[in-house]
């Protein structure tokens, strides 16, 4: 079956205060982006890339590329004013012929190939494959009244990315009207009635968002050396 992958990057990343968006910024001495696309292709080179960025950032994504001579294949989208818009212009641009598309965070660069691996075979067997880890803090709930209550830990997963889908499922999911119960893609995919598949992701893919998400992204990367 053809896999693609739609890489979300249409964010102005303010929280990290400069003035470049947090996905441009160098890890490793290249940008987080290019980490990004490189772990999607070496977990399947065949693989359809799309990259989703600010039609404003096109120019200077491209200049990017040519300064550091990054040749990686890949199909460049414009977002939307909001995520699920993003993703609706990245599934639009898919291939005919693509039956599994896995749905990423493009400021997610330490997913391991092997998560990305297990997505599309559990997509492919179920309709999806949504990648989680398991909480080591506890939990409590805050009630309208101050109150709060212990919760069951083991009861819940933090949600990753990739989440990745049979493409006629997620389209025809993205279909729908967006409303704020849309947290991302899985809650899009489950609207429509079906049970979403979890995986287990991997704890350091973390979404690289403050400076202190970057400090800790460049120690991973020097752990790889």
């Amino acid at each position: 079956m053809k896999k693609a992958a739609i890489l979300v990057a249409g964010g102005r990343g303010t929280r990290m205060g400069g003035p470049v968006s947090k996905q441009y910024l160098p890890i490793g001495g290249k940008p987080v982006l290019m980490h990004t696309l490189e772990v999607f292709h070496e977990a399947d080179p065949s693989m359809e890339l799309i990259l989703v960025l600010p039609s404003d950032d096109f120019d200077f994504w491209e200049n990017l590329c040519r300064n550091f001579s990054f040749n990686l294949s890949h199909q460049v989208v414009a977002g939307g004013n909001s995520r699920f818009q993003s993703v609706r212009n990245g599934l639009l641009a898919l291939s005919h012929d693509v039956d599994l598309v896995a749905i990423h965070d493009g400021v997610r660069p330490f997913v391991k190939k092997e998560v990305i691996q297990e997505s599309f075979a559990q997509a492919q067997a179920t309709g999806s494959g949504v990648a989680v880890v398991s909480l080591k803090d506890s939990l409590r709930m805050l009630t309208d009244d101050g109150k709060s209550f212990s919760k069951e830990r083991q009861d819940y997963r933090l949600v990753q990315t990739p989440q990745t889908f049979q493409v006629e499922k997620i389209k025809k999911a993205f279909q729908s009207e967006e409303i704020p119960q849309f947290t991302d893609d899985a809650t899009v995919y489950e609207y429509q009635g079906w049970q979403v598949t979890l995986i287990s992701g991997n704890p350091e893919n973390i979404k690289i968002t403050t400076p202190e998400d970057l400090e800790y992204a460049d120690y991973l990367i020097s752990k790889r050396k």
